[in-house]
């Protein structure tokens, strides 16, 4: 049986954005699982995206204060495929090869038939992106408020069906 993932970053909640768009809150809610890549901005935050998941894989962002008790890297299978949940943090030119590194470290691809069944999921510059670097397909939902310097606001579904994913953008 498939299984829906709600893939969200860059809340900002509430130092640049008052809340999350309800049309988000409905497909975090609506999700069997959801996926957070960082910049929170609160513990609160936390708290809320937590009372809306059924289930919540999350990072801590670059903004996050200490009280955002989260990892800079989580792992999570979703049927046949493992999403390695970074943030993303640093210069945005070299966003693509940054996140694939720490990706392929998380995993051990190097070692490993692994490659194909490994997604990486990050924010940090609030631009939806879906890239392949070295074999390894990079996510990113953009901003879940459209926080700037999001033009728009933006998040991702995934569908994951064994090891077959099927990526949709939804913006606003």
């Amino acid at each position: 049986m498939p299984t829906d993932l709600a893939v969200v970053s860059d809340t900002h909640v509430p130092g640049r954005e008052p809340e999350i768009p309800s049309w988000v809150e409905a497909r975090v809610r609506a999700a069997d699982h959801t996926i957070h890549a960082g910049d929170f901005d609160a513990p609160e935050t936390l708290t809320a995206v937590e009372d809306l998941s059924a289930g919540l894989t999350a990072v801590r962002g670059n903004i996050d204060p200490p009280s955002v008790d989260l990892p800079e890297v989580a792992t999570v299978e979703i049927e046949d495929v493992t999403f390695v949940v970074v943030h993303g943090t640093g210069p945005h030119d070299s966003w693509p090869e940054r996140v694939a590194a720490v990706v392929a470290e998380a995993v051990d691809v190097e070692s490993s038939d692994a490659e194909s069944g490994v997604v990486g999921v990050a924010g940090h510059t609030h631009t939806p992106t879906d890239v392949e670097v070295d074999g390894i397909r990079l996510l990113n939902p953009g901003s879940a408020t459209g926080a700037r310097p999001a033009s728009r606001t933006t998040m991702l579904t995934i569908r994951v069906d064994g090891d077959a994913i099927d990526v949709e953008l939804h913006e606003e």
